[in-house]
């Protein structure tokens, strides 16, 4: 198992100033560190009850679409405003440095489904909120958040409140 930090590059003053963005790139370029996340999720969900996998967009498409097609089940994406091409439902939020909306099908998955809800990175939880949000509206019992990076100190995780968090590299 490697140090998954040293994998996660620190980009300052992006997309502002005053913002150190953490860059998953390096990450995404070594095919061994990129399957060491996809097979720590794997392991975590594998004997849930999981029914479906949400992935925030866009770099939750990159963990959640290879976790889902994993544990045999639907990936669900959540995607910005105007980019889904059926009858959507949608959620606002606010970002650390802005706010936006996501939308999801209204036909996404039956009620009653249990689902995980997956992205890079958690940060102040909005974005994870409003995914939360729209996976309720749609019926499922969000059994878990889970991410590859959590700042922990934006107190992102307490947005979620009953929600229970996974994270693999915390700063």
């Amino acid at each position: 198992m490697i140090d998954l930090k040293t994998k996660i590059r620190d980009i300052p003053d992006f997309p502002k100033p005053g913002v150190i963005f953490k860059d998953i790139t390096p990450l995404l370029g070594d095919p061994w560190a990129f399957e060491q996340v996809i097979n720590t999720f794997e392991e975590r969900y594998r004997d849930q009850r999981v029914g479906a996998v949400l992935g925030t967009e866009s770099r939750g498409f990159i963990f959640g679409a290879p976790l889902a097609l994993r544990l045999s089940v639907p990936f669900i994406p959540v995607r910005k405003p105007g980019k889904l091409p059926f009858n959507t439902l949608d959620q606002s939020y606010e970002l650390e440095y802005g706010t936006d909306s996501l939308e999801v099908h209204v036909d996404a998955m039956k009620p009653g489904v249990a689902a995980v809800v997956v992205d890079d990175l958690l940060a102040t939880g909005g974005t994870a909120e409003a995914t939360v949000s729209l996976a309720r509206k749609l019926g499922a019992e969000v059994i878990e958040a889970a991410f590859v990076i959590e700042l922990e100190f934006l107190s992102g995780r307490e947005k979620l409140g009953d929600v229970d968090v996974y994270s693999m590299v915390r700063y």
